[in-house]
Protein backbone atom coordinates (compact mmCIF):
# COMPACT_ATOMS: atom_id res chain seq x y z
CA UNK A 1 0.00 0.00 0.00
CA UNK A 2 2.83 2.67 1.13
CA UNK A 3 4.47 1.55 -2.46
CA UNK A 4 1.41 2.62 -4.52
CA UNK A 5 1.12 5.81 -2.41
CA UNK A 6 4.44 6.68 -3.39
CA UNK A 7 4.15 5.74 -6.81
CA UNK A 8 1.11 8.25 -7.03
CA UNK A 9 2.87 11.13 -5.22
CA UNK A 10 6.00 11.04 -7.82
CA UNK A 11 3.62 10.97 -10.46
CA UNK A 12 2.08 13.93 -9.26
CA UNK A 13 4.96 15.65 -8.25
CA UNK A 14 6.75 14.87 -11.84
CA UNK A 15 3.18 16.54 -13.74
CA UNK A 16 3.39 19.40 -11.72
CA UNK A 17 7.39 19.09 -12.64
CA UNK A 18 6.65 19.42 -16.37
CA UNK A 19 3.58 21.84 -16.29
CA UNK A 20 5.89 24.69 -15.30
CA UNK A 21 8.39 23.40 -17.80
CA UNK A 22 5.68 23.71 -20.05
CA UNK A 23 4.19 27.18 -19.14
CA UNK A 24 7.90 28.37 -19.22
CA UNK A 25 8.70 26.74 -22.75
CA UNK A 26 5.34 27.41 -24.41
CA UNK A 27 4.01 30.78 -23.37
CA UNK A 28 0.30 31.46 -25.33
CA UNK A 29 0.84 33.32 -28.60
CA UNK A 30 -1.55 36.03 -29.62
CA UNK A 31 -2.30 34.07 -33.04
CA UNK A 32 -4.19 31.65 -31.11
CA UNK A 33 -7.77 32.03 -32.00
CA UNK A 34 -8.77 32.79 -28.15
CA UNK A 35 -6.46 35.68 -28.27
CA UNK A 36 -6.97 37.14 -32.03
CA UNK A 37 -10.43 36.78 -32.58
CA UNK A 38 -9.07 35.01 -35.54
CA UNK A 39 -10.07 31.47 -36.80
CA UNK A 40 -7.94 30.42 -39.98
CA UNK A 41 -10.14 28.90 -42.53
CA UNK A 42 -7.60 26.29 -43.87
CA UNK A 43 -9.66 25.40 -46.96
CA UNK A 44 -9.73 29.11 -48.04
CA UNK A 45 -5.70 28.61 -47.65
CA UNK A 46 -5.90 25.63 -49.81
CA UNK A 47 -6.84 27.18 -52.38
CA UNK A 48 -10.75 26.76 -52.04
CA UNK A 49 -13.60 29.29 -52.73
CA UNK A 50 -15.49 30.76 -49.99
CA UNK A 51 -18.68 29.77 -51.57
CA UNK A 52 -17.47 26.00 -52.18
CA UNK A 53 -16.54 25.87 -48.52
CA UNK A 54 -20.14 26.78 -46.84
CA UNK A 55 -21.37 24.53 -49.70
CA UNK A 56 -19.57 21.76 -48.57
CA UNK A 57 -20.34 22.47 -44.37
CA UNK A 58 -23.81 22.88 -45.50
CA UNK A 59 -23.72 19.57 -47.43
CA UNK A 60 -22.48 17.83 -44.73
CA UNK A 61 -24.91 19.27 -42.03
CA UNK A 62 -27.61 18.10 -44.38
CA UNK A 63 -26.46 14.58 -44.82
CA UNK A 64 -26.38 14.07 -41.11
CA UNK A 65 -29.54 16.13 -40.13
CA UNK A 66 -31.87 16.32 -42.69
CA UNK A 67 -31.12 13.89 -44.98
CA UNK A 68 -32.25 10.40 -45.84
CA UNK A 69 -29.04 9.00 -44.07
CA UNK A 70 -29.56 11.06 -41.18
CA UNK A 71 -28.85 10.13 -37.59
CA UNK A 72 -31.22 13.26 -36.06
CA UNK A 73 -35.10 12.44 -35.43
CA UNK A 74 -37.81 14.96 -34.05
CA UNK A 75 -40.04 13.89 -30.95
CA UNK A 76 -42.89 15.84 -30.71
CA UNK A 77 -43.34 19.55 -31.10
CA UNK A 78 -40.38 20.17 -28.95
CA UNK A 79 -37.65 17.16 -29.08
CA UNK A 80 -35.17 15.16 -30.32
CA UNK A 81 -32.51 12.91 -30.80
CA UNK A 82 -28.81 11.73 -32.29
CA UNK A 83 -28.95 8.07 -32.61
CA UNK A 84 -25.98 5.23 -33.40
CA UNK A 85 -27.96 3.67 -36.44
CA UNK A 86 -25.48 0.76 -36.15
CA UNK A 87 -25.81 -0.03 -32.88
CA UNK A 88 -29.45 1.01 -31.81
CA UNK A 89 -28.91 3.22 -29.57
CA UNK A 90 -28.62 7.36 -28.54
CA UNK A 91 -25.44 8.11 -26.28
CA UNK A 92 -24.12 11.46 -24.58
CA UNK A 93 -21.41 11.35 -26.91
CA UNK A 94 -23.68 11.90 -30.09
CA UNK A 95 -26.32 13.92 -27.94
CA UNK A 96 -23.78 16.57 -27.42
CA UNK A 97 -21.79 16.30 -30.52
CA UNK A 98 -25.10 17.11 -31.94
CA UNK A 99 -25.26 20.33 -29.80
CA UNK A 100 -22.07 21.31 -30.21
CA UNK A 101 -22.67 21.29 -34.23
CA UNK A 102 -25.47 23.11 -33.45
CA UNK A 103 -24.47 25.40 -31.38
CA UNK A 104 -21.37 26.44 -33.20
CA UNK A 105 -23.93 26.46 -36.61
CA UNK A 106 -26.23 28.77 -34.72
CA UNK A 107 -29.20 26.12 -34.93
CA UNK A 108 -31.05 27.16 -31.66
CA UNK A 109 -34.28 24.90 -32.29
CA UNK A 110 -31.88 21.65 -32.96
CA UNK A 111 -29.66 22.41 -30.01
CA UNK A 112 -33.06 23.19 -27.51
CA UNK A 113 -34.87 19.49 -28.99
CA UNK A 114 -32.05 17.75 -27.94
CA UNK A 115 -31.26 19.33 -24.77
CA UNK A 116 -34.63 18.59 -23.92
CA UNK A 117 -35.17 14.93 -24.91
CA UNK A 118 -31.36 14.27 -23.42
CA UNK A 119 -32.43 16.34 -19.89
CA UNK A 120 -35.73 14.23 -19.84
CA UNK A 121 -34.68 10.67 -20.71
CA UNK A 122 -30.94 10.47 -19.69
CA UNK A 123 -30.41 13.33 -16.59
CA UNK A 124 -30.61 11.00 -13.43
CA UNK A 125 -32.99 13.29 -11.07
CA UNK A 126 -32.17 11.54 -7.80
CA UNK A 127 -29.80 9.32 -5.70
CA UNK A 128 -26.12 9.00 -5.97
CA UNK A 129 -26.17 9.73 -9.57
CA UNK A 130 -28.27 12.87 -9.77
CA UNK A 131 -27.37 15.65 -12.41
CA UNK A 132 -25.41 13.17 -14.00
CA UNK A 133 -26.26 11.12 -17.13
CA UNK A 134 -26.88 7.70 -18.37
CA UNK A 135 -24.92 6.93 -21.04
CA UNK A 136 -27.06 5.03 -23.54
CA UNK A 137 -30.64 4.25 -24.41
CA UNK A 138 -33.10 2.70 -26.75
CA UNK A 139 -34.31 5.33 -28.50
CA UNK A 140 -37.69 3.07 -29.68
CA UNK A 141 -38.45 1.57 -26.45
CA UNK A 142 -36.32 4.11 -24.18
CA UNK A 143 -35.30 2.03 -22.01
CA UNK A 144 -31.68 2.86 -21.20
CA UNK A 145 -29.34 0.37 -21.71
CA UNK A 146 -27.21 1.64 -18.47
CA UNK A 147 -27.71 3.71 -16.04
CA UNK A 148 -23.92 4.63 -15.82
CA UNK A 149 -22.18 7.71 -17.04
CA UNK A 150 -19.29 8.41 -19.72
CA UNK A 151 -17.86 11.40 -18.73
CA UNK A 152 -17.16 12.84 -21.95
CA UNK A 153 -20.90 13.20 -22.32
CA UNK A 154 -20.83 15.33 -19.33
CA UNK A 155 -17.68 17.26 -20.33
CA UNK A 156 -19.15 18.19 -23.59
CA UNK A 157 -22.67 19.08 -22.76
CA UNK A 158 -21.56 21.35 -20.09
CA UNK A 159 -19.29 23.22 -22.89
CA UNK A 160 -22.85 23.03 -24.64
CA UNK A 161 -24.55 24.79 -22.47
CA UNK A 162 -22.00 27.62 -21.54
CA UNK A 163 -21.56 28.33 -25.38
CA UNK A 164 -25.50 27.99 -25.66
CA UNK A 165 -25.10 30.78 -22.89
CA UNK A 166 -22.89 32.95 -24.29
CA UNK A 167 -24.45 32.80 -27.73
CA UNK A 168 -28.46 33.07 -27.45
CA UNK A 169 -28.20 34.11 -23.73
CA UNK A 170 -30.32 32.71 -21.07
CA UNK A 171 -33.27 33.77 -21.50
CA UNK A 172 -35.28 32.13 -24.67
CA UNK A 173 -36.93 29.46 -23.25
CA UNK A 174 -33.61 27.42 -21.71
CA UNK A 175 -31.63 29.16 -19.47
CA UNK A 176 -28.66 27.04 -20.94
CA UNK A 177 -26.00 28.46 -17.38
CA UNK A 178 -28.37 27.52 -14.51
CA UNK A 179 -28.38 23.84 -16.23
CA UNK A 180 -24.90 23.90 -17.11
CA UNK A 181 -24.05 24.41 -13.35
CA UNK A 182 -26.51 21.62 -12.40
CA UNK A 183 -24.24 19.46 -14.14
CA UNK A 184 -21.36 21.28 -12.42
CA UNK A 185 -22.59 21.63 -9.17
CA UNK A 186 -23.75 17.76 -8.76
CA UNK A 187 -20.55 16.84 -9.72
CA UNK A 188 -18.48 18.69 -7.29
CA UNK A 189 -20.88 16.99 -4.79
CA UNK A 190 -20.04 13.98 -5.57
CA UNK A 191 -18.08 12.26 -2.52
CA UNK A 192 -18.08 8.11 -3.82
CA UNK A 193 -21.62 7.61 -2.50
CA UNK A 194 -22.69 4.89 -3.79
CA UNK A 195 -19.69 4.33 -5.53
CA UNK A 196 -20.25 7.46 -7.58
CA UNK A 197 -17.38 9.92 -7.98
CA UNK A 198 -16.64 13.35 -9.38
CA UNK A 199 -16.36 13.17 -13.59
CA UNK A 200 -12.76 14.56 -12.82
CA UNK A 201 -10.26 12.41 -10.76
CA UNK A 202 -9.52 15.29 -8.14
CA UNK A 203 -6.33 13.84 -7.01
CA UNK A 204 -5.16 13.28 -10.16
CA UNK A 205 -6.79 16.60 -11.69
CA UNK A 206 -8.00 14.61 -14.86
CA UNK A 207 -11.03 13.22 -16.36
CA UNK A 208 -12.02 9.55 -15.27
CA UNK A 209 -13.32 6.84 -18.10
CA UNK A 210 -16.46 6.81 -15.86
CA UNK A 211 -17.09 8.14 -12.32
CA UNK A 212 -18.23 5.61 -10.73
CA UNK A 213 -16.12 2.48 -9.12
CA UNK A 214 -12.82 1.65 -10.11
CA UNK A 215 -13.61 3.66 -13.79
CA UNK A 216 -12.65 6.59 -11.18
CA UNK A 217 -8.99 5.90 -11.89
CA UNK A 218 -8.11 5.70 -15.19
CA UNK A 219 -9.19 7.75 -18.35
CA UNK A 220 -9.56 7.41 -21.70
CA UNK A 221 -7.18 9.90 -23.85
CA UNK A 222 -9.90 11.54 -26.35
CA UNK A 223 -11.72 12.34 -23.18
CA UNK A 224 -8.29 14.90 -22.23
CA UNK A 225 -9.82 18.15 -23.94
CA UNK A 226 -6.95 20.79 -22.40
CA UNK A 227 -9.26 23.41 -24.46
CA UNK A 228 -12.67 22.64 -23.10
CA UNK A 229 -11.11 23.48 -19.38
CA UNK A 230 -9.90 26.18 -20.27
CA UNK A 231 -13.81 27.16 -21.56
CA UNK A 232 -14.81 25.95 -18.21
CA UNK A 233 -12.44 28.35 -15.93
CA UNK A 234 -13.16 31.32 -18.21
CA UNK A 235 -17.23 30.89 -18.10
CA UNK A 236 -18.66 28.27 -15.11
CA UNK A 237 -17.89 30.85 -12.61
CA UNK A 238 -18.85 28.22 -9.87
CA UNK A 239 -15.37 28.69 -8.03
CA UNK A 240 -13.29 25.88 -9.34
CA UNK A 241 -11.63 28.51 -11.95
CA UNK A 242 -7.74 27.23 -11.07
CA UNK A 243 -8.66 23.98 -10.82
CA UNK A 244 -10.19 23.80 -14.25
CA UNK A 245 -7.21 25.96 -15.60
CA UNK A 246 -5.04 22.97 -13.48
CA UNK A 247 -6.76 20.15 -15.39
CA UNK A 248 -6.17 21.95 -18.59
CA UNK A 249 -2.40 21.90 -18.39
CA UNK A 250 -2.10 18.36 -16.83
CA UNK A 251 -4.37 17.36 -19.82
CA UNK A 252 -1.38 18.34 -21.96
CA UNK A 253 1.13 16.78 -19.96
CA UNK A 254 -0.81 13.94 -19.62
CA UNK A 255 -1.30 13.67 -23.42
CA UNK A 256 2.95 14.38 -23.73
CA UNK A 257 3.36 10.64 -22.44
CA UNK A 258 0.25 8.99 -24.06
CA UNK A 259 1.29 10.05 -27.16
CA UNK A 260 5.26 9.36 -26.90
CA UNK A 261 5.47 6.39 -29.66
CA UNK A 262 7.18 7.85 -32.15
CA UNK A 263 4.47 7.32 -34.61
CA UNK A 264 2.08 9.94 -32.25
CA UNK A 265 -0.49 7.10 -31.73
CA UNK A 266 -2.28 6.70 -28.14
CA UNK A 267 -3.89 3.60 -26.99
CA UNK A 268 -7.82 3.92 -26.35
CA UNK A 269 -7.41 3.46 -22.93
CA UNK A 270 -4.69 4.73 -20.16
CA UNK A 271 -3.90 5.11 -16.33
CA UNK A 272 -3.30 8.62 -15.44
CA UNK A 273 0.29 8.40 -16.58
CA UNK A 274 -0.40 8.09 -20.02
CA UNK A 275 0.75 4.02 -20.11
CA UNK A 276 -1.84 1.68 -22.12
CA UNK A 277 -4.32 -0.50 -20.38
CA UNK A 278 -5.90 -3.77 -21.49
CA UNK A 279 -9.60 -4.28 -21.23
CA UNK A 280 -10.43 -8.48 -21.62
CA UNK A 281 -9.29 -9.07 -24.82
CA UNK A 282 -8.71 -6.01 -26.20
CA UNK A 283 -4.61 -5.50 -26.01
CA UNK A 284 -3.93 -1.91 -25.87
CA UNK A 285 -4.00 0.06 -29.29
CA UNK A 286 -5.02 2.72 -31.30
CA UNK A 287 -8.74 2.21 -32.07
CA UNK A 288 -12.03 4.54 -32.87
CA UNK A 289 -11.94 6.59 -29.61
CA UNK A 290 -8.22 7.22 -30.06
CA UNK A 291 -8.89 8.43 -33.37
CA UNK A 292 -10.79 12.07 -31.78
CA UNK A 293 -7.20 12.67 -30.23
CA UNK A 294 -5.35 14.27 -32.98
CA UNK A 295 -8.93 16.86 -33.37
CA UNK A 296 -8.12 17.28 -29.55
CA UNK A 297 -5.08 18.65 -30.09
CA UNK A 298 -5.54 20.60 -33.26
CA UNK A 299 -8.31 22.51 -31.56
CA UNK A 300 -6.21 23.02 -28.52
CA UNK A 301 -3.51 24.22 -30.76
CA UNK A 302 -5.63 26.54 -32.84
CA UNK A 303 -7.57 28.12 -29.92
CA UNK A 304 -5.09 28.64 -27.25
CA UNK A 305 -1.47 27.87 -28.57
CA UNK A 306 0.04 27.11 -24.90
CA UNK A 307 1.94 24.01 -25.96
CA UNK A 308 2.40 24.62 -29.53
CA UNK A 309 6.45 23.41 -29.52
CA UNK A 310 5.64 20.06 -28.04
CA UNK A 311 2.11 19.86 -30.68
CA UNK A 312 3.66 21.23 -33.63
CA UNK A 313 5.97 18.08 -32.80
CA UNK A 314 2.86 15.55 -32.16
CA UNK A 315 1.48 16.45 -35.85
CA UNK A 316 4.59 15.98 -37.59
CA UNK A 317 5.00 12.54 -36.24
CA UNK A 318 1.05 11.32 -37.46
CA UNK A 319 1.42 13.23 -40.54
CA UNK A 320 4.70 11.53 -41.29
CA UNK A 321 3.10 7.75 -40.41
CA UNK A 322 -0.55 8.01 -41.79
CA UNK A 323 1.69 9.30 -45.03
CA UNK A 324 3.65 6.19 -44.42
CA UNK A 325 0.38 3.63 -44.59
CA UNK A 326 -0.83 5.39 -48.22
CA UNK A 327 -2.53 9.19 -47.20
CA UNK A 328 -5.75 7.50 -49.58
CA UNK A 329 -5.69 3.76 -48.00
CA UNK A 330 -3.77 3.59 -44.16
CA UNK A 331 -6.17 1.62 -42.21
CA UNK A 332 -8.15 2.84 -38.82
CA UNK A 333 -6.70 0.68 -35.83
CA UNK A 334 -3.03 -0.23 -35.06
CA UNK A 335 -0.88 -0.70 -31.98
CA UNK A 336 0.96 2.01 -31.45
CA UNK A 337 4.30 0.85 -33.10
CA UNK A 338 2.25 1.16 -36.30
CA UNK A 339 1.88 -2.48 -36.47
CA UNK A 340 -2.09 -4.39 -37.00
CA UNK A 341 -3.53 -5.31 -33.99
CA UNK A 342 -3.68 -8.81 -33.11
CA UNK A 343 -7.81 -8.76 -32.33
CA UNK A 344 -9.70 -6.28 -34.37
CA UNK A 345 -12.26 -3.84 -32.99
CA UNK A 346 -15.53 -4.13 -34.73
CA UNK A 347 -17.82 -1.47 -35.70
CA UNK A 348 -21.26 -1.95 -35.82
CA UNK A 349 -21.02 -5.66 -35.43
CA UNK A 350 -18.62 -5.75 -38.55
CA UNK A 351 -15.20 -6.19 -37.64
CA UNK A 352 -12.53 -5.30 -40.45
CA UNK A 353 -10.27 -2.81 -41.09
CA UNK A 354 -11.20 0.42 -43.42
CA UNK A 355 -9.74 3.20 -44.77
CA UNK A 356 -12.41 5.25 -42.24
CA UNK A 357 -13.95 8.50 -43.10
CA UNK A 358 -13.85 9.47 -39.23
CA UNK A 359 -10.05 8.72 -39.07
CA UNK A 360 -9.41 10.47 -42.58
CA UNK A 361 -11.13 13.61 -40.93
CA UNK A 362 -9.38 13.86 -37.64
CA UNK A 363 -5.66 13.66 -39.09
CA UNK A 364 -6.52 16.46 -41.81
CA UNK A 365 -7.43 18.73 -38.46
CA UNK A 366 -3.83 18.11 -37.75
CA UNK A 367 -3.42 20.76 -40.60
CA UNK A 368 -4.17 23.18 -38.54
CA UNK A 369 -0.95 23.01 -36.55
CA UNK A 370 1.56 22.03 -39.42
CA UNK A 371 0.24 22.58 -43.05
CA UNK A 372 1.90 19.99 -45.10
CA UNK A 373 1.40 21.19 -48.62
CA UNK A 374 -2.30 20.61 -47.19
CA UNK A 375 -2.08 17.18 -48.46
CA UNK A 376 -4.64 15.65 -45.97
CA UNK A 377 -6.66 18.54 -46.54
CA UNK A 378 -7.20 17.72 -50.20
CA UNK A 379 -7.77 14.31 -49.16
CA UNK A 380 -10.61 15.37 -46.43
CA UNK A 381 -12.23 17.52 -49.35
CA UNK A 382 -12.63 14.96 -51.96
CA UNK A 383 -13.98 12.26 -49.94
CA UNK A 384 -17.47 11.20 -49.30
CA UNK A 385 -19.46 10.50 -46.23
CA UNK A 386 -21.08 7.59 -48.65
CA UNK A 387 -21.14 3.74 -48.21
CA UNK A 388 -17.55 2.17 -48.59
CA UNK A 389 -16.96 -0.53 -51.11
CA UNK A 390 -18.02 -3.01 -48.91
CA UNK A 391 -21.68 -1.68 -48.44
CA UNK A 392 -20.79 -0.47 -45.06
CA UNK A 393 -21.66 2.67 -44.19
CA UNK A 394 -21.80 5.15 -40.80
CA UNK A 395 -23.18 8.29 -40.87
CA UNK A 396 -22.83 8.63 -37.29
CA UNK A 397 -19.11 8.42 -36.15
CA UNK A 398 -17.92 8.85 -39.81
CA UNK A 399 -20.32 11.52 -40.19
CA UNK A 400 -19.76 13.57 -37.01
CA UNK A 401 -16.10 13.33 -37.45
CA UNK A 402 -16.45 14.51 -40.46
CA UNK A 403 -18.44 17.31 -40.18
CA UNK A 404 -16.90 18.20 -36.74
CA UNK A 405 -13.40 18.15 -38.81
CA UNK A 406 -14.64 19.76 -41.62
CA UNK A 407 -16.04 23.02 -38.91
CA UNK A 408 -12.93 23.19 -37.73
CA UNK A 409 -10.64 23.33 -41.22
CA UNK A 410 -12.73 26.01 -42.25
CA UNK A 411 -12.79 28.07 -39.33
CA UNK A 412 -16.88 27.49 -38.42
CA UNK A 413 -15.66 25.87 -34.98
CA UNK A 414 -14.83 28.53 -32.29
CA UNK A 415 -14.31 29.50 -28.75
CA UNK A 416 -17.82 31.10 -28.08
CA UNK A 417 -17.65 34.43 -26.18
CA UNK A 418 -20.14 36.23 -24.47
CA UNK A 419 -22.50 37.94 -26.45
CA UNK A 420 -24.53 41.17 -25.84
CA UNK A 421 -28.16 40.43 -25.54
Amino acid sequence: MKKIVWLVLINILATNFLIAQNKKDSKPTNKAAFYSGVYQNFFKEAGYSQQAIDQKVAQAYHDIFEGPNKVYFKVGDSMAYVTDLKNHDARTEGLSYGMMIAVQLNKKEVFDRIWRWSKKYLQHQDGPRAGYFAWSINPKTMKQNSPGTASDGELYFVTDLLFASNRWGDNTGINYYHEARIILDAMWRKDGTGGIYNIINTQHKQITFTPEGNNYNFTDPSYQLPAFFEVWALYAKDGHEQFYRDCADTARVFLHRACSSPTGLNADQTSFDGKPLARGKMKPAFRYDSWRVLMNIAMDYNWFGKDRKWQQNYAERIQRFFKSKGIDSFHDQFNRDGSKPEWILPAGGVQKLRHSLGLLATVATTEMIRKDHFDFVHELWNAKLQPYSDGYFDPYYDGLLYLFSLMHLSGKYQLIKPHHH
